[in-house]
């Protein structure tokens, strides 16, 4: 796989196809002096702001985004490959099938599951940062179900920040439906939720933190706060040396950077990020660019940030092609709105702080809002509605 360059247009490849690599690619493919190229494990975007949904019986198409429908008409090469090292020298990104020349690269990988090498937890234990993930989730769900008409009563989710908010607000109408769809009788489910921190949401203001544990124990999940996770069987967790029982445990506590920054020409920090310039450049080089979750920033983890770095570097690269001065990176704290049960949000946006049903209507905007960056006006409002529409694998649950 070759690039050749043509006149004075220069090659720009991305590489990750979730928000920040896409954005970055659709903010350049406006330019004619660039070429631009996106390389991507997938085919699709996911949206994880979504995935909790979905895993709790809501329609694919809210978190999925097939990027030939992002980037349909526009200039923009897409590659499905895995990147698997990087040859600065030689200004070349080597993938699982051959290579790809490049005259400045963007990287913005996302990050994976880290289990902190708790005993247990990757074999026992179910996700929802993925599509399959998920399927597998809904799949466990359903099965015990069918299997003896009567669910598994017990549910653990291990990890109090939004995923985790969010997925334990969400179960309890869900697994309700369930019952309700396969004539099972009707029985309470028991939903925990653990977090070694004092208080939810650890990243924000305690208060914050404290108005979502209160929305929770409303909705009749038992919180267990400031507790460690120690290991995972089949049929229990440990939390800070004690068993609790469940064939149902979730983990949505830990991410780490991907794995590919462990080799050079990456530098990395005490939390395993790529240390960045002030142009979010990789430390010690030119032309390589590392954005969103894998970059040494204030604010890496959040979508937004990813879309801020992915304009920002775009916005830079035509400055440069332009001969104007660049910008140094100045970090823009995102929006926090966690979901919390039906109709129900809570957002801190600076020093505006709102729950409830107003929440949620933010909640609502600021997903049009990320859709209509990445889409067409009426593909996004397609997109955006699709959170009506129910969706399950179970024949019997589809057919209601």
């Amino acid at each position: 796989m070759a690039h050749k360059k043509t006149g004075s247009v220069q090659h720009i490849v991305v590489v990750g196809g979730g928000f920040g690599g896409v954005r970055a690619a659709l903010e350049l493919a406006k330019h004619p002096q660039f070429q631009v190229t996106l390389v991507s494990e997938r085919e699709d975007l996911l949206y994880y702001p979504a995935l909790y949904r979905t895993a709790t019986g809501v329609s694919e198409e809210l978190s999925v985004i097939p990027l030939t429908e992002i980037f349909a008409d526009k200039p923009v090469e897409i590659i499905i490959a895995k990147a698997t090292a990087l040859d600065p020298k030689w200004k070349q990104l080597k993938l699982e099938e051959g290579s790809l020349s490049y005259d400045t690269i963007i990287f913005a990988l996302g990050a994976v599951t880290n289990y902190s090498g708790i005993e247990g937890l990757a074999k026992h234990t179910y996700g929802v940062r993925s599509l399959h993930e998920v399927e597998q989730l809904k799949r466990h769900l359903h099965a015990q179900l069918i299997a003896e008409h009567e669910p598994d009563l017990d549910y653990v989710i291990v990890g109090g920040g939004s995923t985790g908010v969010e997925l334990a607000g969400a179960l309890t109408a869900y697994l309700r439906e369930i019952m309700e769809k396969h004539g099972a009788q009707h029985r309470k489910a028991h939903i925990d939720l653990i977090e070694m921190m004092p208080h939810l949401l650890p990243r924000l203001p305690k208060p914050v933190g404290r108005g979502v544990e209160k929305r929770l124990r409303k909705l009749g999940v038992r919180l267990y706060l400031h507790k460690k996770v120690t290991g995972a069987t089949a049929e229990e967790l440990h939390v800070a040396g004690k068993p609790i029982r469940s064939h149902t445990i979730i983990w949505t506590a830990g991410v780490a950077n991907n794995p590919f920054y462990t080799e050079p020409p990456f530098c990395l920090s005490e939390r395993k990020k790529v240390l960045v310039d002030e142009f979010l450049r990789a430390e010690g080089q030119k032309d390589v660019y590392v954005i969103g979750d894998n970059a040494e920033t204030p604010y890496s983890g959040m979508a937004q940030t990813a879309l801020f770095d992915a304009e920002f570097v775009a916005h830079n690269l035509v400055c440069v092609s332009e001969n104007r001065p660049k910008l140094a990176y100045r970090a823009k704290e995102p929006v926090y709105i966690t979901t919390v049960g039906p109709k129900w949000a809570s957002v801190l946006w600076g020093d505006f702080h709102a729950r409830g049903p107003l929440g949620w209507w933010l909640r609502k905007t600021a997903d049009l809002k990320a859709f209509t960056e990445l889409l067409p006006t009426g593909n996004a409002l397609v997109q955006w509605t699709a959170d009506t529409d129910r969706e399950d694998l179970c024949p019997i649950c589809s057919s209601h």
